[in-house]
């Protein structure tokens, strides 16, 4: 076994870390590709009332009875006691959020004509259940209508571990809890080298692609004040697992220190040895320190950490507001374009080899959020590095895929958001 003598002293009472770092970074290893294509893509949704009121999960005709009917065509059910919490069908997964979201996790994809079709079928079968009942399926970034802390929790006791942890640090948890809803899309890596490389680059480009996908223009039952509001959540939300992971864009970055980056981080949502989950606030190192950890348990840790990117046995490109449809198959193309392309890759590359400090992230965020297209990020002109961006996607799509990548890279050209689209602006 591999060992490192600078590390040993400072985790002595964690005689079973080394192996459990070896437990993180083999299941990275395990997702290790021979060839990047696939995309998975998930979309959080909010359904609401007549009235723009989001339902709740147990209220008559609420989102419980939403996937009762559902259920139909998703027969793959999941339950906790008596709830129903999930739905699957081949390559389509229903689960809720926190609040009674709707998120649907789609793929593995090759080509986005499959994202659009899933997506497209998915706004059918749930249009067809609530349209009757007067309810609607929106797609923005928060909630247009309440604030956080008068909505529901769903039953599910991490739920409830999360709004106490989270709501000692900011008011910023209970908010992404409640109110925040997302669009992320996972891509493969082919070596630890091209995890690093791609992780890398999704850090750098989060603040792009948040402000490209900016679709939040109701924050707290008011105007947001500003661009990029979920940015604005997140960033503030939990700062030890959210934002950049440290260190990952330094060029010796690995595997392995993103394993250290996920002992150190505080559980909040612990197995209780029972096939349950028991509140514990303690890092998972601490946890797990005499206890070598097994597949599932480093599948929750890994589910514990929220940053910008996440590592698993993919990457999760995690920035974008919920869209519509058309605007999720797009930004699926964009990220298809940049990181499926040896030539998008290289020239990402050059752009943004100076980009080595996570501080730069954080000021590229204040500035994209206050000036959005005005601002100016690593030097540039955010307007420049967003142009570079869509013309790499577009070079890289095949000819029957660039058309997708329409509705975004027409926001771009425009420099509007459809935030500032959007009626509620």
């Amino acid at each position: 076994m591999e060992r490192h003598p600078n590390t040993q002293a400072l985790y002595a009472d964690q005689p079973a870390r080394e192996q459990n770092i070896q437990a993180l970074v083999s299941l990275f290893e395990s997702g290790i590709k021979k060839q990047a294509e696939t995309l998975g893509v998930e979309v959080e949704h909010t359904i609401v009332d007549a009235d723009g009121q989001p339902l709740t999960y147990s209220q008559p005709n609420g989102v419980a009875d939403v996937l009762e009917a559902l259920s139909v065509t998703y027969p793959q059910v999941t339950k906790d006691g008596i709830h129903i919490l999930g739905l699957a069908r081949p390559k389509m997964n229903v689960t809720i959020e926190p609040a009674a979201q709707i998120e649907l996790s789609a793929g593995p994809f090759v080509r986005l004509d499959e994202v659009e079709q899933a997506f497209v079928q998915f706004d059918n079968d749930v249009a067809q259940i609530i349209e009757p009942h007067g309810c609607r399926m929106l797609t923005y970034g928060y909630d247009t209508s309440m604030k956080a802390v008068d909505k529901e929790l769903i039953p599910k006791a991490r739920y409830d571990f999360m709004n106490r942890y989270l709501s000692t640090i900011s008011p910023y948890g209970p908010r992404m809890m409640r109110g925040s809803a997302s669009t992320q899309i996972s891509i493969d890596f082919t070596s630890e080298a091209d995890a690093v490389r791609k992780l890398r680059l999704s850090n750098v480009l989060a603040p792009i692609f948040a402000l490209i996908c900016d679709n939040t223009p109701v924050f707290e039952g008011k105007k947001a004040p500003h661009y990029m509001m979920r940015t604005e959540i997140w960033r503030h939300l939990d700062p030890v697992r959210c934002n950049t992971v440290p260190g990952s864009l330094a060029e010796d970055f690995s595997f392995r220190k993103y394993a250290e980056y996920v002992l150190g981080v505080p559980a909040i949502v612990a197995p209780n040895g029972e096939g349950g989950f028991r509140y514990d606030t303690r890092t998972f190192g601490e946890i797990y320190a005499e206890v070598p950890m097994e597949r599932p348990d480093v599948e929750h840790a890994l589910s514990m950490q929220w940053p910008d990117t996440r590592l698993k046995t993919y990457l999760e490109i995690r920035p974008a507001d919920s869209m519509p449809t058309p605007y999720v198959v797009a930004y699926t193309g964009l990220v298809k374009g940049l990181f499926y392309s040896e030539s998008s890759l290289n020239a990402l590359d050059d752009m943004l080899c100076d980009v080595l400090d996570e501080a730069l992230v954080e000021d590229a965020k204040t500035q994209l959020m206050r000036l959005g297209y005005d601002a100016q990020a690593y030097g540039m002109p955010v307007s420049d590095i967003a142009d570079k961006v869509i013309e790499l996607a577009y070079a890289a799509l095949g000819s029957d895929e660039k058309r997708y990548l329409d509705p975004l890279a027409e926001l771009v050209e425009k420099r509007i958001t459809l935030t500032q689209l959007s009626d509620l602006w």
